[in-house]
C-alpha cells in the first residue's frame, strides 16, 4: 500500500493492521548517540493505549514496545530502528456480522472501491490502532527534539460543547484526568456530557490544542512544503482529523489586517518580540521563533452501538448496529498521536534546515 512512508530527512515507515500479528514501524535517519531504551517509547504508548479509562475501548493491549534494531548500550546507532508492538487481545469474530456491510464513518465503502476487497477486522489500516506505530516512532523523535530544547504540549480543549477556561490552565490536569483536559471543573463537566452520550449509545468529538515553543527561527520551505502545510499534512494523516487552524485561525476572517497582524518591537534587553501571535508562529511558511499554536477537530467515533442506516455488497439497504469493544470519544487518545505527528514533522525540518545555509553546513562539518 502506498502512502505508509513519511518524512525525508528523518523518514519513517509503518506497517501493520489492527487485527493482525502485530504493528510497527521503521524509522531511518535518526542520529547516532541519542540515548533511547523501551522505556521512553512506552511512556507515550501508555497514554496512547486502550482499556485504561472508562471513556475508551475496553479491548485489553499491553501495547509493549519491543526495540529489534538500531539501538546498542542504549544509545542509538545511526541505522535503522525497528519497532514492534504485538496485539494480544485483537477479537476478528467480534467483526463477522460486518463483512458484508458498510460501517457509516468508516472507510469501508473507499477501501472496498480502491482495492476489491478489505480486511472488515476493525478496518485493518485504517484503523486507529495504526496509530501505535506513530506513536513510537513520534517518542524517538520527541527525545531528539529534547536536544534542541523543543517542548510539545497537546492536550484536549473541547468535547462537544464543553471548553476549558484558560484562565484555570493546569498542565499537570493533562495527565490527572481521563480525558487529557487542563481544567479540572471542564474535564468533570466534560465527563458528564461524554457519560450522557454513552448512555444514549452514542459518540462525541472535541478539539485538540497544541503548542510548540523552543523551536528556532527558520525552520520551513517558502512555497510547496510550507512548515504549516507539512504539518497540516502530518495532522490530517490521523484518521479521526476533519478541521485544522493554526494560530487565530478561521477567526483571521473576520478581523480586519490591523487587527489580525503581529506587530514587532525590540524589547529592553534588544530581544525580538511579538506583541500578539494570530500567525501562530509561523510566517510565509517558515517558523518565526514565537510559540507554534494550532487546534485540530477531532469526529465523534463513527463506531456507535445505536441503529445506523447503510447498505451492503448485494446492492441492497440495510440496517447496522456495530457491536464489539469501541471508544465513546477519539479526543482523548488522540492527543499523544497529535504530538507524535508533530514531532515527526518538526525533526524532519530541523534536518532540513541545516542544508538551507552553507554556515549552517559548515558549522555541522568543520566544528
Amino acid at each position: 500500500m502506498a502512502g505508509s512512508i513519511f518524512g525525508k530527512h528523518f523518514q519513517i515507515s509503518t506497517w501493520g493492521e489492527s487485527h493482525g500479528k502485530a504493528l510497527g514501524v521503521v524509522v531511518d535517519g535518526c542520529p547516532a548517540g541519542i540515548e533511547l531504551c523501551e522505556e521512553d517509547i512506552q511512556k507515550d504508548l501508555d497514554r496512547r493505549r486502550p482499556g485504561n479509562s472508562p471513556f475508551a475501548s475496553p479491548r485489553k493491549e499491553k501495547d509493549a514496545v519491543e526495540i529489534l534494531s538500531g539501538v546498542f548500550e542504549g544509545k542509538t546507532t545511526g541505522t535503522p530502528i525497528s519497532l514492534i508492538v504485538y496485539n494480544t487481545n485483537q477479537r476478528s469474530y467480534d467483526y463477522s456480522e460486518i463483512s458484508k456491510l458498510y460501517r457509516p464513518g468508516h472507510a469501508d465503502f473507499t477501501y472496498d472501491q480502491k482495492y476489491g476487497f478489505r480486511d472488515y477486522r476493525g478496518g485493518g489500516r485504517s484503523s486507529g490502532r495504526e496509530t501505535t506505530a506513530r506513536v513510537a516512532a513520534g517518542a524517538i523523535a520527541k527525545k531528539i527534539l529534547q536536544e534542541f530544547n523543543v517542548d510539545i504540549t497537546a492536550y484536549t480543549l473541547s468535547i462537544g460543547p464543553v471548553e476549558i477556561d484558560k484562565s484555570k490552565f493546569d498542565k499537570s490536569e493533562i495527565y490527572n484526568n481521563f480525558l487529557a483536559m487542563p481544567d479540572k471543573e471542564a474535564a468533570k463537566a466534560a465527563a458528564d456530557y461524554v457519560q450522557n452520550v454513552m448512555d444514549n449509545e452514542d459518540s462525541a468529538g472535541g478539539i485538540i490544542e497544541c503548542i510548540v515553543t523552543g523551536l528556532p527561527t527558520g525552520v520551513g520551505e517558502p512555497v510547496f512544503e510550507k512548515l504549516d502545510a507539512m504539518l497540516a499534512k502530518a495532522i490530517f494523516s490521523i484518521g479521526a482529523v476533519k478541521g485544522l487552524e493554526f494560530g487565530s485561525g478561521f477567526e483571521a476572517a473576520k478581523k480586519t489586517g490591523w487587527e489580525n497582524n503581529d506587530f514587532f518591537r525590540y524589547d529592553e534587553n534588544g530581544k525580538i518580540t511579538k506583541l500578539t501571535n494570530h500567525a501562530g508562529g509561523i510566517s510565509g511558511g517558515i517558523s518565526d521563533g514565537f510559540p507554534i499554536v494550532f487546534r485540530t477537530a477531532i469526529k465523534p467515533t463513527p463506531s456507535i452501538h445505536r441503529m445506523q442506516q447503510t447498505i451492503n455488497k448485494n446492492g441492497e439497504n440495510a440496517d447496522i448496529q456495530v457491536e464489539g469493544r469501541h471508544d465513546p470519544i477519539i479526543v482523548p487518545r488522540a492527543v499523544v498521536v497529535v504530538e507524535a505527528m508533530t514531532a515527526l514533522t518538526l525533526v524532519d525540518y530541523l534536518f532540513q534546515r541545516i542544508f538551507s545555509r552553507i554556515d549552517l553546513i559548515k558549522k555541522a562539518l568543520l566544528d
